[in-house]
């Protein structure tokens, strides 16, 4: 296995800044994604990695070895695109096989055996004759996924394998590739823009912005606990209120919210503008403090819950209720331990 370090990775185009001094470390057998809007900067990251772009500043290291300069096909990783780059004129098996001319099967096996090992491991056992164009999407990226994983390298990297496919697919495909991926102890980094994939696959993950990295933890992390506004926002649906911090007994801080006054967990001494975010479910029509009157502007129903979205005070709020609501106003209020605050400065 492979520890994967990026040291104050930076990389221009020109003037266009992609990467601004990202550190990274992905542990040994580590499941790790990066997770973003489109232009974020993920993307440059896992090619700077594989050796397809090279850092304008700063160091990629694999355990201690310094990569830069090294080409792609000496780095000793197995990457996986969003487009299956399958190729169209060689049987599934041959496919899977490609690597394996130029490298020998690991743990003194054929090339064959390799191969058939491989399809059994994504379920295509009994599929090596078939040519791509007769798999479905879904049967595709498992190909190449195998492909990937023929040579036995270093580093997988994934590159948004799974947008293309439906909602259903993509379910049931990752959780596929997590079990593959904790069966073979690979070192794994994962892009994708789907926080709900983000949060549900990865061991950690880091939320880049404009080409920097504002949060890195583990799921429950970084969902409960956002460091920053953008981090909040963009992970799940939130709440999020600028405030002023107008005094606190010790045990609770008071926050003034748009001429309201919110009773918060206490922040520390010195902190005087904070951001507070409330998740949708921690809205209650039965929470005795932190109470607002929401206007009710639309309602979705999503099976098990409704989303409703409404402003109050010139702030867009959502909540999450079990019914479509009746009224055109709603109060809810919301507990003190419940909101998570961040300082501002």
């Amino acid at each position: 296995m492979t520890e994967l370090r990026l040291e104050g990775v930076s990389k221009a185009y020109g003037d266009t800044v992609a990467l601004e001094g990202v550190d990274l470390t992905v542990r040994d057998g580590e499941f790790f994604t990066l997770v973003g809007p489109s232009g974020c900067g993920k993307t440059t990251t896992l090619r700077t990695v594989a050796g397809f772009e090279e850092p304008t500043d700063g160091a990629v290291r694999f355990d201690s070895r310094e990569m830069t300069g090294v080409p792609p096909e000496q780095r000793d990783v197995g990457v996986v695109f969003q487009s299956y780059a399958l190729f169209p004129h060689m049987s599934v098996a041959e496919n899977v096989g490609y690597g394996l001319q130029f490298r020998e099967p690991p743990d003194g096996v054929t090339v064959d055996e390799r191969v058939a090992n491989l399809l059994e491991l994504v379920d295509l056992e009994g599929m090596g004759e078939r040519s791509p164009e007769q798999l479905s999407g879904g049967q595709r990226q498992r190909v190449a996924l195998a492909r990937a994983l023929a040579p036995a390298p270093d580093l997988l990297l994934l590159d948004e394998p799974m947008s293309a496919l439906d909602a259903q697919l993509r379910e049931s495909l990752r959780r596929q590739v997590k079990r593959i991926q904790s069966t073979l102890e690979i070192t794994t980094v994962y892009v994708t823009h789907d926080q709900a994939e983000a949060l549900a696959i990865s061991d950690r993950l880091a939320v880049m912005n404009d080409g920097g990295v504002e949060q890195v933890g583990r799921p429950q992390e970084v969902y409960r606990e956002p460091a920053t506004r953008f981090v909040a926002e963009f992970v799940g649906d939130n709440n999020v209120f600028e405030g002023e911090v107008c005094g606190g007994d010790g045990e609770y801080s008071r926050v003034d919210v748009d001429g309201e006054t919110f009773t918060l967990p206490t922040v520390p001494e010195g902190t005087d503008r904070v951001t507070v975010c409330v998740r949708p479910g921690a809205l209650s029509r039965s929470a005795e403090r932190n109470r607002l009157t929401v206007r009710v502007e639309t309602s979705e129903f999503l099976g098990e819950t409704v989303r409703v979205n409404g402003r109050w005070n010139g702030t867009d709020i959502v909540l999450q209720r079990p019914t479509v609501p009746e009224r055109d106003e709603l109060t809810v209020g919301f507990a003190p331990e419940d909101a998570h605050v961040v300082a501002r400065q």
